[in-house]
């Protein structure tokens, strides 16, 4: 399991999720290798140190994982500025240029370091992957079991594959900037111009438009690879492999609808009756806000509840937190708000609904018939089609005289 987490953090470059934070890794492409690495470093240790704290829903770790991100934001601003002013680098990095020479006077070594490595560490706090299948079972087993040891590591050995695989990129554009060197005015320019696309990135994922941006890309493909190699890879449990396949069309019912209880709130309306499903086709939708796949789905949903809402389809969303700012309620609620979701919306912080329905992915689709039984489940994006179609069948089902 270590190896497919592993080769999914190689994956996750290419993924459109990473391209908010390429800006600060590839800005400083001209630095000495070690202090590449230590930045790689540090953003994989940060990576799987939140990710595993995710799991714990103690209000401290929920603001201090928010908070950490808003301090982040404030070093990469800072580093952007640094790169557009020599001046204001001078400025900014004189504490960590004092203190280097406290600890070491022959050298500056330390300071370096530690810039390099704070660097990463923001990196790591702003760095939020598509969840794929491969990181979905890694997260999912930390939800269900609680943070341990081996689920660390899992998130470290993805942290790992990711870095390396960010790395190469940014070792291949350091020695294109290596042979540029004595153009002394690109150089300078090209500084410059790094400063100023780490600048903006820091605006756009402190604005939030950054889920603009990637709400036109898709991580279908991506999911696709991590499904074959979960499938393909010698040592994968035949378990996980079958918790993640990417759709499941059968017309047989697989079970009575799990129970929707355990929601620490419910927006737009009150938790729904069974008394008040009885007879309607319901989707159920996992989902979270900060997740790409997710908002690539989403107006799929939302246009399918206006659509067939007439005709007895009802759409609820559980809300299940990927990352810690995730469980903050007010966050939720103001997402979705600003999505314009108007069906009802559980808030599953304590992953009750998740259980209930064993699932281990974001999205998923679970569609429910008139009867109560489990009719088809999809995970991830894509297919959208065949699952309309599959609403439309159940639909007309519902509406047939009883044999």
């Amino acid at each position: 399991m270590y190896l497919i987490a592993f080769l999914g953090g190689l994956l996750t470059v290419l993924s459109p999720c990473i391209l908010p934070v390429v800006p600060f890794l590839f800005a400083g492409a001209n630095r000495r290798r070690s202090s590449i690495l230590l930045t790689l470093g540090g953003m994989a240790l940060t990576f799987a140190l939140i990710s595993s704290l995710a799991v714990v829903s103690s209000e401290w770790v929920i603001q201090a994982s928010n908070t950490g991100r808003q301090v982040a934001l404030l070093v990469m601003i800072a580093f952007a500025l640094a790169l557009i002013s020599a001046r204001i680098g001078d400025w900014l990095t004189r504490p960590l240029v004092l203190l280097g020479n406290r600890l070491d006077a022959d050298n500056r070594k330390t300071a370096g370091s530690t810039g390099s490595i704070l660097l990463g560490v923001a990196t790591g706090l702003l760095w939020a992957p598509c969840a794929g299948p491969i990181l979905g079972v890694i997260l999912t087993g930390a939800m269900l079991q609680g943070a341990n040891a081996h689920t660390s590591l899992l998130l470290l050995a993805y942290g790992a594959g990711s870095a390396l695989a960010l790395g190469t990129l940014i070792f291949a554009g350091r020695g294109l900037v290596n042979r540029l060197k004595p153009s002394i005015p690109f150089t300078g320019w090209f500084r410059r111009g790094a400063g100023v696309a780490v600048l903006a990135a820091a605006a756009v994922i402190a604005t939030g438009a950054d889920k603009t941006l990637l709400a036109g890309t898709s991580s279908e493909g991506v999911a696709s690879v991590e499904n074959s190699v979960l499938e393909n890879v010698p040592k994968v449990v035949d378990y996980l492999v079958s918790k993640v396949r990417a759709d499941s069309m059968q017309n047989d019912s697989k079970g009575a609808m799990p129970s929707l209880s355990g929601a620490v709130q419910w927006l737009n309306s009150p938790e729904p009756s069974a008394e008040s499903l009885r007879g309607k086709v319901v989707l159920v939708d996992f989902w979270t806000y900060d997740c790409i796949n997710c908002q690539h789905t989403l107006p799929y949903v939302k246009d399918w509840a206006q659509k067939y809402q007439k005709d007895g389809l009802v759409v609820i969303g559980v809300h299940t937190p990927e990352y810690g700012y995730e469980r903050i309620i007010d966050n939720v609620k103001a997402q979705v708000r600003k999505l314009g979701i108007t069906y009802p919306v559980a808030i599953d912080n304590d992953y009750a609904i998740w259980r209930h329905f064993d699932n281990q992915y974001w999205p998923a689709h679970y569609l429910i018939d008139a009867k109560g039984q489990v009719r088809y489940s999809h995970f991830g994006e894509g297919r959208y089609e065949a699952q309309e179609q599959m609403i439309r069948q159940l639909l007309e089902e519902a509406k047939a005289p009883a044999a």
